[in-house]
């Protein structure tokens, strides 16, 4: 009886180990098709990469980020993210509901643009200085690999001209 057992475990178990490497062929093979480690990878179908047959040369930027906003806390402990790309468009979302999209004018992008780009604004501390305010909003802006986080207190004049050239008439502090 003991026998039987033995041979019907290492049926089983031969199972389970014969499958391992057709798994771990598959993973490889699997992972190998996706992205590169820089990022990169094919494009996805549907879309038309730059310099393809058809002709068709897109701007590579235009779906690049231009400038992300976060804000946190608040009254309402909102939590909201304000995305502008490079060629205008723009995304907020927020827990309480559905994703917003808008397009930035001509003129509201150079000015987003030309106020991110005041050496001023490069002066912002990337901390804020002052003690936070209780129930304030706290602001995180990501730019050219840059993160500045920004209190309701500590709010430098550079930094006020980008939330004023945000679309929406500012950063999303609304829940």
């Amino acid at each position: 009886m003991l026998g039987r057992m033995k041979r019907g475990a290492e049926r089983r178990f031969g199972r389970v180990w014969g499958a391992v490497p057709a798994v771990a062929a598959a993973l490889v093979v699997g992972v190998g098709g996706c992205a590169d480690a820089d990022g990169g990878g094919s494009a996805p179908s549907g879309t038309v990469s730059p310099g393809t047959a058809s002709g068709a040369t897109a701007d590579p930027r235009s779906g690049a980020v231009l400038v992300e906003v976060a804000v946190s806390g608040g009254y309402a402990g909102v939590d909201n993210r304000l995305v502008v790309r490079e060629d205008g468009s723009w995304t907020l979302t927020s827990r309480s509901g559905e994703p917003r999209t808008g397009r930035m004018t001509a003129e509201g992008l150079a000015e987003l643009r030309d106020a991110l780009r005041d050496p001023a604004y490069a002066r912002v501390p990337e901390r804020p200085s002052d003690p936070p305010v209780a129930d304030g909003f706290r602001y995180s802006v990501t730019y050219d690999d840059r993160l500045v986080v920004a209190g309701d207190g500590d709010r430098p004049a550079a930094l006020q001209r980008v939330f004023d050239a945000l679309p929406e008439g500012g950063p999303p502090t609304a829940p």
